[in-house]
């Protein structure tokens, strides 16, 4: 038996503006995924995929000949990425899948409607069993920009910079002295990235100016260790967003009232945002419905 492991991703700083070329800033989770392989006799791929709960939440039985032929004609939606997926893979390292068919197991360590990664972690666990570049694995099959590869990769906060399309990566030190104050509520409403990315591309204009601008914010907030600074860092760039999406903030939409700061993460509209506020602020979201909160040292590698 072989085992993988990917971490979790959280977009902080330059989400859409990664896409132009901006210097970004993420953070690895505490969650992940787990891939576990082990060899059969028979030439089929038998997979069950499962649950943070322990649930299985996906399971079937693919010819090793469907994947090598791209055989993915199917009304499930499900079967048919993970079998494109696979056929990717297979191209890039066709060994795997020569002699012998797989007994396959995914474990997600976090809730799969929670956003932080539940493809990115499958495909850098199937490029880590394939011993394949995972980067151009996810172009071959997702798209993206490929942060969220990165920080499956990574057990530090990353800037992540897609020069001439190819991935810049840098470990960074981001641990200021207010981290007790920041928090991350899920807010239930998952948002597709491939959506958001359209959307925000159907309102591009030229955005040279913003994306500098972001490549030097990434850099400024790993210098803040201010609690006031950091909040207020963070609200100017998401009403700079907020003009080139043609969006409301998350905060003005439903946290108006709320004494301090929140801030969107990733596609806008969904999964997490990140908190920060001198008081706990549980029983503020508690009481408007969002129960899911985690501490910057739950959720953050």
């Amino acid at each position: 038996m072989a085992e993988f492991y990917s971490n979790g991703k959280l977009f902080i700083l330059g989400e859409y503006y990664v896409l132009e070329g901006a210097k970004v800033f993420a953070l690895p989770t505490k969650f992940g995924q787990y891939l576990n392989v082990y060899p059969v006799k028979t030439s089929v791929l038998s997979w069950k995929s499962y649950d943070a709960d322990g649930s299985i939440w996906y399971k079937d039985e693919i010819e090793l000949k469907d994947i090598i032929s791209n055989n993915s004609k199917s009304a499930d939606k499900v079967r048919t990425t993970l079998i494109t997926i696979l056929h990717e893979a297979h191209l890039m390292n066709p060994d795997i899948l020569s002699k012998r068919g797989f007994a396959v197991e995914c474990r997600l360590t976090f809730m799969r409607n929670w956003g932080l990664g539940s493809s990115s972690t499958l495909i850098n666990n199937i490029a880590q069993w394939f011993e394949i570049d995972a980067f151009e694995l996810l172009q071959k099959s997702f798209g993206g920009s490929g942060y969220d590869i990165a920080c499956a990769q990574n057990d530090f906060p990353i800037t992540y910079q897609l020069q001439n399309k190819k991935p810049v990566v840098e470990q960074v030190v981001f641990s200021p002295e207010f981290k007790e104050k920041i928090y991350f509520v899920y807010l239930n409403q998952k948002r597709d990235s491939k959506e958001a990315i359209a959307n925000f591309r159907k309102k591009q204009k030229d955005l040279t100016r913003e994306v500098a601008e972001v490549s030097e914010m990434t850099n400024e907030l790993l210098d803040i260790q201010n609690l006031e600074t950091f909040m207020v860092f963070f609200k100017q760039y998401e009403e700079k967003l907020s003009k080139v999406l043609e969006t409301p903030t998350v905060q003005k939409q439903l946290f108006s009232d709320f004494d301090g700061l929140v801030k969107s993460l990733g596609g806008w509209g969904g999964d997490f945002v990140m908190v920060a506020s001198h008081q706990n602020p549980a029983a503020y979201f508690k009481e408007r419905g969002y129960t899911t909160l985690f501490t910057f040292e739950e959720m953050i590698l």
